[in-house]
This record gives C-alpha cells, structure tokens and sequence, in this order.
C-alpha cells in the first residue's frame, strides 16, 4: 500500500445523488473508502444539533474538520476515499487545509440537479435520510451561487446515476475538479 490516494470531495444538496455516485465511483477501485458525512453527524450521541439548523455553526465546523482529516487519513494510506456529504464552498476549506502539503490530490465535484428534481428525488429517499421538503429546499438555495466554484458543479437534472457518475470520471480525468496543484 505505498501509494498515496486521493480525496474526492462529491458534495450538492440532500437529494442530488451524492450517495450513489459514491458507491459507483468506489466500487471500481481496488482500495476504496466511501465516507458518508451523515455517519459523522450520527455518531454524535448526545448534544447533537440538526445541522440545518441556525445554531449547528460550531459543530458543523467540528465535524468537517474530523471528516476531512478521516479522508486524509485513508488516502495518506493510499485509498481512493470519496467523501460524500453537503460540503458547501463554505466548508471546502477545511478539506484544503487537511490536504496542505500532503501531495494528496484533493478534488470537488458538486452534483445540482435543478430545484424540483432535488426536492422530489430529496423527499422520496429512505426512512434515516432528511425527506422533509423545508429543509431540503433551504439546502438547494445555498448552493444556487457558487461563486468561483461554479465550475465544479454538474447539472444531474435528467441524468440517471450511471451517466452522472460518468460525467465526474470525465471531469476527474480532465483535472477539472482539482482544488490543489
């Protein structure tokens, strides 16, 4: 296991079909780590705020910095991690500065399927995922202006996941979600 990975922050709002693209991303590689930013946010027992919610501010920056110190940990150890999870531009750096100096190749990928399309496919998922359509809906608004990260987001209205998937190898190949040199 010598070899350095890769860290590949897939981050839109609930709904954009972040989870699925990450299992098909991960399943092609032969050392592969898919972290579920939920799992992060459960794993707090108690005191845990809703991280949609206004007051979460200091445990959201909690928990991303574990997140993208884990996903540093495992591509430091030479796997291919995707780190799937609502990591807004707000939040990307903590990913940069967990992967300052590492080498590691750090890339951001944002899925953002149009507004109806989040909330439809957001609110028909599993019993354990956010389903209600407020919080979802607020989510999606926080994406629509993604400043200078504009060029890493993928329009997966009307894509199935397959040829979402698809598209972020292509952007990946092409470097074009490459956040450090």
């Amino acid at each position: 296991m010598g070899e350095r990975g890769q860290v590949i922050v897939l981050s839109g709002p609930p709904g954009a079909g972040k989870s699925t693209v990450a299992r098909l991303l991960t399943a092609e590689q032969s050392l592969s780590v898919h972290l579920h930013s939920d799992d992060f946010w459960a794993n707090i027992v108690t005191g845990g705020i809703p991280p949609y919610m206004p007051d979460s501010g200091q445990q959201n920056q909690i928990v991303m910095t574990v997140l993208a110190n884990a996903a540093l940990g495992y591509a430091q150890g030479g796997y291919y991690v995707v780190v799937d999870g609502v990591v807004g531009p707000w939040y990307i750096g903590e990913f940069r500065i967990a992967a300052a100096g590492s080498g590691i190749p750090l890339h951001y990928v944002i899925i953002m399927p149009d507004e109806e399309t989040t909330i439809r496919r957001g609110v028909g998922r599993g019993e354990t995922a956010l389903t209600d359509p407020g919080p979802i809906q607020d989510m999606y608004k926080q994406f629509r202006d993604l400043g200078e990260y504009e060029v890493h987001a993928i329009d997966s209205t009307g894509r199935d996941a397959a040829d979402t998937t698809r598209l972020v190898k292509a952007g990946l190949a092409a470097g074009r979600f490459r956040l450090n040199p």
